[in-house]
């Protein structure tokens, strides 16, 4: 039996503390998952990118933090975009009230056109923060942007995704010799902070089973991080694992990534 096509196509538009966006379509769907870019920068990249803005059908939010939502209300009145998130981050958005919010929970799939999302919780000091396995046809991508530690839960929900986005946020000598305070660094390096580059290779290793092909990193810190680093702590781990054959595709702050798809 041939494989099936691929259905989901994949593009970061922007990630890092500046801001993350990520855009998902299918031909007939199209979402963003966050919205951390102002509405201009974000039409902007996508223009770069070549999306049409008018196909995007809903934005849907991880969590409450600026990074992820300070464009959103003006792109949301642009892009004229269904809104959904779960009620505790919808309550904690600044500027959120009056927002026309579609309310999800945690562990309840809901879907926009014809990609099925299932939010699930994530360890990340916001009041609810989750991440989500999208689904279409046979295609599976997992987003797991902000989380201290892998869970039994995001490992499960990783599990089977043909493409991830994920986080290799820090490389921990790094975070000990920057210059940051020490109350950010231990926020950083907390079970509800951000996965440094071992971690996230950790996870990969563990979920890859017969299906992931390909890895978005994201959310790679300016001070404490370099793609070059987060490139090599991945790769290598994955092909002493005998996992050589999976793509490991960088994200950027200031660009769109290049295209994926599963």
């Amino acid at each position: 039996m041939l494989p099936s096509p691929p259905q989901l196509r994949v593009c970061v538009l922007a990630s890092g503390s500046s801001g993350n966006c990520i855009h998902v379509e299918t031909p007939t769907t199209a979402l963003l998952i966050d919205a951390g870019l102002s509405a201009r920068e974000t039409l902007r990249r996508m223009a770069l990118a070549g999306l049409d803005p008018a196909k995007v059908q809903a934005i849907c939010i991880t969590h409450e933090h600026s990074d992820h939502v300070a464009g959103l209300r003006n792109l949301s009145k642009k892009l004229n975009a269904r809104l959904y998130a779960n009620s505790e981050t919808a309550r904690h958005i600044r500027n959120g009230d009056g927002l026309p919010w579609n309310l999800f929970t945690s562990g309840s799939s809901f879907a926009v056109g014809d990609i099925d999302l299932l939010p699930f919780p994530l360890p990340h000091d916001a009041y609810d923060p989750v991440g989500f396995v999208l689904t279409s046809g046979a295609s599976r991508l997992g987003v797991a942007t902000d989380l201290g530690i892998a869970t039994s839960v995001a490992r499960e929900r990783l599990r089977g995704c043909q493409l991830v986005v994920l986080e290799a946020n820090h490389d921990e000598d790094l975070v000990h010799s920057c210059t940051r305070p020490w109350s950010l660094k231990q926020r950083i390096l907390s079970r509800q902070g951000h996965l440094s580059n071992d971690m996230a290779a950790a996870l990969l290793a563990d979920i890859a089973g017969d299906t992931l092909r390909q890895v978005f990193l994201a959310h790679l810190s300016r001070e404490c991080n370099d793609l070059e680093r987060a490139l090599h702590a991945v790769r290598s781990r994955l092909l002493s694992a005998g996992l050589g054959h999976i793509q490991i595709l960088p994200t950027h702050p200031d660009r769109p990534s290049e295209f994926a798809e599963c």
